[in-house]
């Protein structure tokens, strides 16, 4: 395996073209594996944001997302109107809108959860185990590299 030294300064460019291309193709890939093809990867992410983060006003959600709020008050209307959230005033601040998941909602997290780790079990299942090994190695480096 090469380290940051084997790769010369004027090839980072083109490392980092590979490593972006590689990532949205594979990150294609697995947004394909859905619950509900209907479903946008925006209404997703947000039930998604529910699951793992609890309640959210619209503006944390709008703010989580890096939408506006006008856009993100579209989104969870239409999430409303299917059965996979609800909004629901705060009993301790009567101006403050709180948005949950549904069970209904929380079914299609967990459902497209178990397609993309599935596929992906399944793509891991065809590498050699050094390339398992050094994918799992990948996926500590670019979760670091996200976390910066």
């Amino acid at each position: 395996m090469s380290t940051p030294d084997d790769i010369p300064d004027q090839n980072l460019g083109a490392t980092a073209s590979e490593v972006r291309m590689a990532t949205f193709r594979l990150a294609r890939r697995l947004r394909a594996q859905r619950a509900i093809d209907t479903m946008s990867d925006g209404q997703f992410a947000v039930l998604a944001a529910l699951k793992v983060h609890g309640l959210h006003t619209l503006s944390e959600l709008a703010d989580r997302e890096r939408v506006t709020a006008p856009s993100m008050n579209r989104t969870v209307t239409r999430l409303e109107e299917s059965g996979y959230l609800t909004r629901t005033t705060d009993a301790a601040d009567r101006r403050k809108v709180n948005i949950a998941l549904t069970r209904a909602g929380l079914a299609v997290v967990e459902e497209t959860v178990r397609r993309r780790d599935a596929w992906l079990e399944g793509a891991l299942a065809e590498l050699t185990g050094t390339e398992r090994e050094t994918l799992a190695r990948a996926a500590a480096i670019m979760r670091a590299m996200a976390d910066r």
